[in-house]
């Protein structure tokens, strides 16, 4: 059994002074999903992008949804704009997927792959795109050298 969307439309807000957007919930997550803290979703912004990410809540009297530059990108809205919102709680576990080459990287530093299985998909995440986003063969293997050395200094991100 499929639960039904919760829909909603909602004013892109900016983050302090960051180019950081985020929309508020208008519902009680602990009405809705039985949680108080962090809940995954999916989410549809205007019908046409898709979205893995968390009602957060962040200082604030409700919960929020993050908007990346990337999905306002796509969808030519900013600060002030609407937008409309449909999401789902998200149960399915999430996977990084990681290349073969970044793989045999790993392999060869058992400790920096421990370390790595042990961060959060969000950051998982950021390792494996800032890699694969590398135009250049050699970028992507300085890339690949250099992310294993800030996982050992315990870097979680990029």
């Amino acid at each position: 059994m499929n639960p039904q969307p919760i829909k909603f439309t909602a004013i892109i807000k900016q983050n302090g002074k960051m180019n950081a957007a985020y929309v508020e919930f208008p519902f009680s997550a602990e009405d809705m999903f039985g949680k108080k803290g962090q809940v995954k979703i999916k989410a549809s912004f205007d019908d046409k992008v898709e979205y893995r990410g968390s009602l957060v809540k962040m200082k604030s009297d409700c919960h929020i949804l993050g908007l990346t530059q990337e999905v306002r990108k796509q969808l030519g809205k900013t600060f002030g704009d609407e937008v409309s919102v449909s999401l789902i709680e998200d149960k399915e576990e999430r996977i990084v997927e990681i290349a073969k080459d970044i793989t045999l990287v790993f392999n060869e530093n058992p400790e920096a792959k421990i370390l790595f299985d042990k961060m959060s998909y969000t950051h998982k995440k950021e390792y494996i795109r800032w890699i694969e986003e590398a135009k250049k063969p050699e970028t992507r293997e300085n890339r690949k050298v250099k992310m294993i050395q800030m996982i050992l200094d315990g870097k979680r991100g990029i």
